[in-house]
């Protein structure tokens, strides 16, 4: 025991404080995102009577405004700073989720999404740039993966929470949403100093139009266009987790809402317990092969839903599921940062969210389709042959040589 408090004590001192005072931020605000979010497919074909393939066309709208709002934010982050754009974010999170928990038809809630949600995803970059201004090279991606740890925590407690809290009613928890999400902008503004690097004093600041061309620079540079393609791929395979495998699970397999809850959290109870514990014994390993592995894992795990029946396997699928996800999720973001030159980060950061804006743009009606057909296990071999094409993908940027690849391998072997 004593040995664990002093091992804690010294990851502690290894980062600044503001780090750790994020990490709260993120905490909170995962909480309140994590009740709703993998209910959400859920709560749409339940009020509204929608088929899977409609609820896809949703989330394209929806991640073509959130798209749209982060380019937006990239652009004022790298201008204004992070801080501010933070908090204005998560206000307006708290009135979209007022705003669709309210909504008395379903015009109205796509109006209220799209308009809102647009706005309050200009934090996207903001958040992502946080930790690469805080963090030296070397720490990052032992860093995102202690943000995964955090982040993990608030969906072990969110899903079995919101189960709960949807027995009542879906707008309960929508309003605790809302209220989470204005705890959590309370605590950036009283706590967490603005991190964005102060440029050359004497250098003439850049005017808005000149910012937003900035994304030029970002769409020329080809390995990182290339690497967000990759990805896409990637995360077309892995959206399932968040949209179509909770309604697959309760219309073909049977499992409840707060069944379904509770599955989740095992998928997070693994990631709190080996996440910190992997990612040290990974980062020696090139990030791009990491990739390429976590991508195969997806393949398999996604793939046996078609296969497989009874809860134990599902929950060995969801093993190895998280195990690729442990396996990804720090070495993208820390790729992603290292791509991006200091002043552009969150331009940089906004294009990265292409991987989860095209992926729900277009991810979740096709995915809708193979669900609603005659064979909705088809999905999941569409998806295992997706992540076979991303693992490849993977393997084959690894080939190329890119100052920032170079300097993160370098980090790794040393």
């Amino acid at each position: 025991m004593n040995n664990l408090l002093k091992n804690g004590k010294k990851v502690f001192n290894e980062y600044p404080r503001a780090f750790w005072t994020y990490n709260v931020v993120v905490f909170i605000d995962r909480l309140g995102g994590f009740m709703l979010y993998p209910f959400f497919a859920l709560y749409l074909t339940q009020k509204f009577d929608l088929s899977m393939s409609t609820v896809g066309i949703l989330f394209a709208i929806f991640s073509v405004s959130g798209f749209v709002g982060s380019a937006i934010g990239g652009a004022i982050t790298d201008r204004m700073g992070r801080k501010g754009v933070i908090i204005a974010s998560l206000v307006l999170s708290s009135l979209s989720a007022l705003g669709m928990g309210f909504a008395p038809t379903l015009e109205f809630f796509v109006v209220v999404t799209v308009v809102v949600g647009t706005l309050s995803s200009i934090g996207g970059p903001a958040h992502e740039a946080v930790v690469a201004d805080l963090l030296p090279e070397e720490k990052r991606a032992e860093g995102y993966g202690i943000i995964r740890v955090v982040f993990n925590l608030a969906v072990i407690i969110a899903p079995p929470i919101a189960g709960l809290l949807i027995a009542n009613s879906y707008l309960t928890l929508f309003i605790v949403d809302a209220v989470i999400s204005l705890i959590a902008a309370a605590i950036v503004l009283l706590a967490l100093p603005e991190t964005k690097p102060q440029g050359d004093p004497n250098a003439k600041p850049e005017t808005m139009k000149q910012t937003f061309k900035g994304y030029g620079r970002v769409f020329r540079d080809t390995p990182f266009v290339l690497f967000i393609g990759v990805t896409i791929l990637m995360t077309l395979v892995y959206m399932n987790m968040n949209s179509t495998l909770g309604v697959f699970l309760r219309d073909y397999r049977g499992l409840a809402e707060i069944g379904y809850g509770s599955f989740l959290s095992i998928n997070a109870v693994i990631v709190v317990a080996l996440q910190f514990w992997l990612t040290r014994r990974l980062e020696k390993y090139k990030p791009l092969l990491m990739m390429a592995v976590g991508s195969f894992l997806y393949a398999i795990g996604f793939a046996m839903y078609g296969i497989v029946g009874g809860f134990p396997l599902f929950v060995t699928a969801m093993i190895v599921i998280t195990i690729g996800e442990m396996v990804v999720s720090p070495f993208q973001q820390s790729l992603v940062a290292s791509f991006a030159p200091e002043d552009m980060r969150g331009r940089y950061m906004a294009v990265s969210g292409l991987t989860w804006g095209i992926s729900f743009a277009i991810g979740p009606y096709f995915a809708g389709l193979l669900l609603d057909s005659a064979n909705p296990n088809m999905l999941w071999f569409v998806s295992g042959f997706i992540g076979l094409l991303a693992t490849f993908g993977f393997i084959a940027l690894n080939k190329f040589h890119h100052p920032a690849l170079s300097a993160v391998e370098s980090v790794a072997a040393n």
